[in-house]
């Protein structure tokens, strides 16, 4: 019976063209929607790509302030085999670190209680989805081509920066550990009259204060680190480069004093 008033429907031309259109319209969805499944598996594989990449390499980063002499150490870092430290990048990544928590705080305040930004009526109209793992996928993988950007021999990256001094460094730090998992920071520190006296911090009265306050602050996120952190003082090993011997036991690499004095001998910073 069902059969025959569906024939029976279907030979009015405006219902036929109706069940017509229908059908032509479930077609389409169907294939956007295996667009969509292959656009996703895309990603996921362009995701677990980047991840896979990250993952290819270590990474040490560098955590100073200005004239402690720390161009001097980023040459002998470079020194060893296989490692590419870059110089300082203006503390661009500390400006994703806060393109990145803006978002999470602000989906995670969404996202509870009251009526959530779901529709176009709302002033905050899909914000309280913040996909983060994909985001820090994506943020390595733009740190990794723009600025760490590895040789063919590379199997360490990284950065040495003298821009340590936000309020918030200690957060920002715990960001790089997300964005590059198992991380490690080596703190370079120099006697503070010294830097003080250099360059543009003496044109500052309170420098010696300033100075006190950045160390204070890296030694205590040094601290926070564990093995993940080592700290290395610049008076020391120009005194003596033996005094870096430490700190390449901790990077696991095999410590050449005769490298390091050709270094030492070839100007370094401006």
């Amino acid at each position: 019976m069902r059969k025959k008033l569906r024939s029976a429907a279907l030979g009015v031309p405006p219902v036929r063209r109706l069940v017509e259109q229908r059908d032509r319209l479930q077609r389409e969805l169907d294939k956007q929607r295996d667009v969509n499944d292959r656009l996703r598996r895309t990603v996921d594989e362009l995701a677990s790509a980047s991840a896979a990449e990250g993952a290819d390499y270590a990474s040490l980063f560098m955590v100073t302030y200005g004239r402690s002499g720390s161009t001097l150490l980023q040459g002998f870092l470079n020194s060893i085999p296989g490692y590419t430290i870059r110089g300082e990048n203006g503390g661009a990544l500390y400006q994703l670190y806060r393109y990145h928590s803006a978002l999470e705080a602000k989906a995670a305040e969404l996202a509870v209680g009251g009526r959530l930004p779901d529709d176009a009526t709302h002033p905050w109209y899909g914000m309280h989805v913040y996909p983060a793992g994909l985001a820090l996928d994506d943020q390595r993988r733009l740190v990794l081509d723009t600025i760490l950007r590895p040789e063919p021999a590379t199997r360490v990256v990284g950065f040495k920066e003298v821009r340590w001094y936000w309020k918030d460094t200690p957060e920002y730090v715990g960001y790089l550990q997300q964005l590059f998992p198992g991380a490690r920071f080596v703190f370079n520190t120099r006697d503070h009259d010294k830097v003080a006296a250099s360059k543009w911090w003496r044109d500052r009265p309170n420098a010696r204060e300033e100075l006190d306050r950045i160390e204070g602050m890296h030694l205590g996120i040094l601290e926070s680190l564990g093995d993940k952190g080592f700290r290395v003082h610049y008076d020391d090993y120009v005194a003596d480069p033996a005094a870096l011997e430490p700190m390449y036991r901790w990077l696991g690499e095999p410590f050449d004093a005769d490298r390091l004095r050709a270094v030492m001998a070839q100007p370094h910073s401006y």
